[in-house]
């Protein structure tokens, strides 16, 4: 069983002898073994048993990093040298990584213990984790429900206690989402806060590597490693790293914007009143101010995100071509037959049609109507949250419009299911920061998140808020 609250008091049980790492590690190892219905893991890693000893003695030694004996499991889309990187796509299925990402080697250097790879969206393009060659995802809180995506086995390796902390990617909402629908707290960090550097791209000048934590102190902790610049990323940004575990208290007074656009039509009656319910106990709170603020552009925010992310995704994409790397398809002997026929074989439905839109977008005679109408919207998106933020502190939203959904319930319309971010994807346009707290249940007892904004590497009042709360 898991015996401790947080990364900390873990520690402590370890070097006082009442809780044996490697005991630990074996713990969650059978735990996996006995939840693969949850299918949250492509790969698990025995060789962790043998990290837990290594790591173990260096915590008698006085000798071991921040993170030692933490137990994390990393998203299928982040590179470890010599193992499996698949991004849950029969493309690169037998694909093993010649280096790892600089996000999960920070990790390493603090004595954490990868246990494994988790499942994801197929190249992390999805909200529930149903586009995934591995097959679905199930929310450990209800098996008939998404846990949301595309991070959604990294969300419900840690809701089903598989792990302590895992990292996942968030392009338009992968962490947030997932993180809102499994019941745990779910960080994206600003854009250029974490090295990139080993992430198979999705969306480049979107995507946020971030942990997922039962609380917020191992959120902050996690935080503290991973962020930093790095010099084999070049959006890595060279601002300083706060001590995000020792800066948690908040005392001055904070201000709570609002916005008013997210409270409207599409919000699910259940969310919309248990979040209004915990603003109401919150404003007792004398530190704490809630103003009404208005994002009036975040209405073109999913068009505005799927034109762009599209586009990105179909040149980022374009490097699986059978000739490189990863899955061929070797029945043809024509060079354009066999391209068109790996990618045929080789993609799933959910990144084939996000490729043919962006590809559409970025054609000779649309570029202008479409790529470049949405980037200058990307611009007034970014324009909005810049005015509110010289009125507030944080904002306030809810994570999702409504809580997990049912498996299959909407794999057949795309825009249904895109509509599944609308409350996600005007942060990742901004590249501000984000995270998803748990604040109730709904009737179905399933998990409710509410999300947290700051402005851009203003993450330490993201955790001192979610803190107090």
């Amino acid at each position: 069983m898991i015996q401790y609250k947080n990364h900390s008091e873990k520690l402590i049980k370890i070097k006082s002898k009442e809780i044996s790492l490697i005991e630990n590690v074996q713990y969650f190892l059978d735990r996996i073994e006995a939840k693969k219905d949850i299918n949250a893991y492509n790969f698990v890693f025995d060789d962790a048993l043998e990290q837990a000893k290594i790591v173990e003695e260096k915590i008698k030694n006085d000798s071991a990093g921040k993170l030692a004996g933490m137990v994390i499991a990393v998203k299928d889309v982040l590179s470890i040298k010599d193992k499996p990187l698949t991004c849950s796509s029969k493309m690169l299925e037998n694909f093993n990584s010649v280096y790892t990402a600089t996000a999960v080697q920070k990790l390493i250097d603090e004595d954490a213990i990868i246990i494994g790879k988790t499942n994801c969206d197929e190249f992390a393009m999805g909200s529930s984790n149903e586009n995934s060659a591995f097959g679905n995802v199930l929310n450990p809180v209800d098996k008939t429900r998404v846990p949301g995506g595309s991070s959604g086995g990294s969300a419900a390796a840690v809701a089903a206690n598989l792990c302590d902390v895992s990292l996942g990617t968030d392009t338009g909402g992968s962490i947030r989402q997932p993180a809102s629908f499994c019941g745990i707290y779910g960080l994206k960090p600003t854009y250029g806060r974490v090295s990139r550097y080993g992430l198979t791209a999705f969306a480049s000048s979107f995507d946020s590597i971030g942990p997922f934590a039962n609380n917020v102190e191992d959120v902050a902790l996690v935080l503290s490693v991973l962020a930093g610049k790095d010099e084999l990323d070049s959006t890595s940004k060279e601002i300083d790293v706060p001590n995000y575990s020792t800066s948690l208290s908040k005392t001055e007074k904070i201000k709570i914007g609002i916005p008013q656009e997210f409270f409207g039509e599409g919000l699910n009656e259940e969310v919309k009143a248990t979040i209004e319910n915990k603003i109401n106990s919150l404003s007792k709170n004398e530190d704490i101010e809630f103003v009404d603020i208005h994002l009036p552009h975040n209405q073109y925010s999913i068009a505005t995100y799927y034109i762009l992310t599209t586009a990105e995704a179909s040149a980022n994409l374009q490097r699986y071509d059978g000739v490189r790397y990863g899955f061929r398809d070797s029945e043809q002997s024509e060079l354009d037959d066999m391209y068109t026929q790996t990618r045929t074989k080789g993609f799933g439905n959910e990144v084939k049609r996000r490729i043919m839109l962006g590809t559409y977008v970025l054609s000779s005679g649309y570029y202008d109507a479409y790529y470049t109408k949405a980037q200058k919207v990307r611009r007034l998106i970014k324009e909005d949250f810049e005015k509110a933020f010289e009125k507030v502190d944080v904002i306030l939203t809810p994570t999702s419009p409504f809580t997990a959904f049912k498996i299959g319930e909407k794999s057949s319309d795309p825009l249904e299911m895109y509509l599944s971010d609308i409350y996600t994807t005007a942060v990742n346009l901004a590249g501000i920061p984000g995270i998803s707290i748990p604040v109730g249940n709904d009737s179905n007892g399933l998990p409710i998140g509410m999300q947290l904004l700051a402005n851009q590497f203003n993450e330490e009042i993201l955790l001192q808020t979610a803190k107090l709360f």
